[in-house]
């Protein structure tokens, strides 16, 4: 029998490695909390290339008296729900690693243009953000999962902040969520055009944000967290004073704040322990946020990084979810392509790093991001209040005790945290702060 059981075990890790090697983003583990599990629609994903013309151009600014504008171009992976009997499987061809040069194919859910799903109401909007540098693709894993659950879901390539197009750093800081909220703006305008795939599809009304380390510093400043005065003098930053548009307190910035944007998710967000945000700043914050970071993050930061911005966004109804002794890359993304196990000799350091963690597994990591993302936009955007008892938990997650009886019935002395099969709620705690506090 053990032997049995032994070969068993076996063949199910060849069968994960034999997926793991084929690129999936989809992977779902065994062990994988309840809201991890995808949606019952099928998916179909397609490819848009934008322009939000007369932007400054960040790159070729010498002095504040001649700010010199261009049109800048993003493209975006749109995830949308499809029509019934799409079927399920695709490929994402040409997807560049780390190193910028080397391109591999990942492979997921969604079909390829497909038709999309005919709807009455349409579905919330989900912005996806990567960090500097990433692409589109990066939390991928993400955009998927959401939109089988109902979310037309938009993933952002910034302009001058990919692998392959990773100009000065003042662009990403002046643009980062100046594009989040045009994206915003041009879903918005497609989904009421006549003949558009996203016409009706769509409800821009009701949109939520996620961002990864410098995705999540944009997801800061749109929800609302104006930038210090210091920041926008910073030698290594934005030039000639162009940061400040996001300034705390000033007109730009709240000209920016976007009332359709309802809450966000921001991952391990850069920039608090660079003296981005103060305690003022970040009383702007003004929609729910749930904040991701690993505590070991050397990137962010994690007590004066993530954990910071969380304390001091009180103005806000707000969650941190921390992965013990993950650093900067918990939970945003994808598992490391199979390709990136190799050294590059276009960079000093394997590609592997980019998507790993030296303690917790990839999939296992976004298993938990997507259950706990599932259950706080479930909450905010599409107001199920059955998603908060998944929200609501000791914060320790080795503290809850598991208590079922035979039948399953919950114990009284029961607290173990919802959704987490017995033995798995480990290394994890979430912060709960409300409003005022």
């Amino acid at each position: 029998m053990k032997h049995a059981i032994g070969a068993a075990v076996l063949t199910g890790l060849l069968c994960t490695a034999a997926l793991a090697e084929d690129n999936r983003v989809d992977l779902v583990r065994p062990d994988a909390p309840e809201l991890t599990a995808h949606g019952d629609s099928p998916i179909g994903v397609r490819t848009l290339e934008v322009t939000n013309t007369g932007q400054v151009d960040i790159l070729k600014v010498e002095s504040a008296n001649d700010l010199p504008r261009y049109d800048r171009p993003l493209t975006l992976e749109v995830w949308y729900p499809a029509a019934a009997g799409t079927g399920s499987g695709g490929t994402y061809e040409g997807v560049l690693l780390r190193d910028g040069v080397t391109k591999v194919d990942l492979k997921g859910r969604a079909v390829r243009d497909a038709e999309p799903a005919k709807v009455d109401t349409g579905y919330p909007l989900i912005v996806i953000s990567h960090g500097y540098p990433g692409n589109r693709f990066l939390m991928s894993h993400l955009g998927e999962n959401l939109a089988t659950k109902g979310y037309v879901v938009v993933s952002i390539d910034h302009t001058e902040s990919t692998y392959d197009n990773k100009a000065a750093f003042g662009s990403t800081l002046v643009n980062r969520s100046i594009d989040q909220t045009f994206v915003v703006d041009t879903i918005d305008i497609m989904s009421k055009e006549d003949g558009n795939f996203l016409s009706g599809l769509v409800d821009a009304s009701n949109t939520g944000l996620v961002g990864y380390s410098m995705g999540g510093y944009g997801a800061v400043i749109t929800a609302g967290g104006g930038v210090t005065q210091a920041s926008t003098e910073y030698p290594w930053g934005a030039p000639a004073g162009t940061l400040g548009v996001h300034l705390a307190g000033s007109d730009s910035h709240e000209a920016l704040i976007d009332p359709r944007i309802k809450a966000a998710v921001a991952v391990a967000p850069w920039g608090m322990n660079t003296g981005f945000w103060d305690a003022k700043g970040l009383s702007g914050v003004r929609i729910p946020m749930f904040f991701i970071s690993g505590s070991d993050d050397d990137v962010s930061g994690y007590e004066n990084g993530t954990k910071a911005i969380f304390d001091l966004s009180t103005n806000t109804d707000r969650y941190l979810l921390t992965f013990e002794y993950a650093n900067h890359n918990a939970g945003a993304p994808i598992p490391a392509p199979s390709e990136a196990w190799q050294p590059s000799e276009h960079i000093d350091f394997i590609p592997f790093d980019h998507y790993a963690d030296a303690v917790w597994d990839n999939v296992r990591m976004n298993n938990i991001t997507q259950h706990f993302v599932t259950a706080f936009f479930g909450q905010y955007l599409k107001k199920d209040g059955e998603m908060q008892p998944y929200l609501n938990l000791v914060e320790k997650s080795g503290d809850g005790v598991y208590a079922v009886e035979e039948d399953g019935t919950l114990k009284p002395e029961h607290t173990y945290w919802k959704g987490f099969p017995n033995r798995t709620a480990k290394g994890l705690s979430l912060m709960h702060k409300t409003k005022g506090k």
